[in-house]
């Protein structure tokens, strides 16, 4: 075990409450980064106070393996548009950085009024691709983790807690 499911709710709920601080008086659309960002999304969400909307993207870069391809893959896009929104994009964890180094540009394209990333995880020592973000959860040591969203070809995503996968 490497988080427990205490510290990620404690964690969680202080980053809503800089949300809740940063978007007063604003509503905001949350974009959550399939799959393993729907636990994070649905946790965060239930303790945003300002108004909130959520849509979907599922990106991939792993397919079943337990490092990134580095080929972005946009296979759900939004249902809805995003023009004029202060759009936050939620993610699950962020390595690389390859997916949203990728993603944001295309986001801003689409017209977002604000764009601003937000990760349950950081590994920053894993970053190949400059991203900056706004709301991180953890840092995290270059391991595999899993739980709370985060997966192992497609398993554990349920854990309550963030584990290390040894392989």
């Amino acid at each position: 075990m490497l988080i427990t499911e205490e510290e990620l709710c404690k964690r969680i709920q202080e980053i809503a409450d800089q949300i809740n601080e940063d978007y007063q008086g604003k509503e905001i659309h949350l974009i959550g980064v399939l799959r393993g960002a729907c636990f994070f999304l649905c946790e965060l969400a239930k303790r945003i106070t300002v108004p909130v909307t959520l849509d979907f993207m599922l990106v991939s870069s792993y397919g079943l393996g337990t490092v990134s391809s580095g080929n972005i893959k946009i296979k759900k896009d939004l249902d809805d548009p995003i023009e004029g929104k202060h759009v936050i994009v939620i993610e699950d964890i962020i390595d690389s950085g390859k997916t949203l180094s990728s993603l944001g540009p295309l986001l801003k394209e689409r017209g977002a009024k604000t764009l601003k990333l937000c990760t349950l995880l950081d590994k920053p020592d894993r970053r190949e691709a400059e991203v900056f973000v706004d709301y991180v959860g953890f840092r995290i040591p270059d391991k595999f983790v899993v739980g709370c969203g985060l997966d192992y070809a497609q398993k554990y995503r349920n854990l309550p807690y963030i584990g290390e996968v040894e392989v």
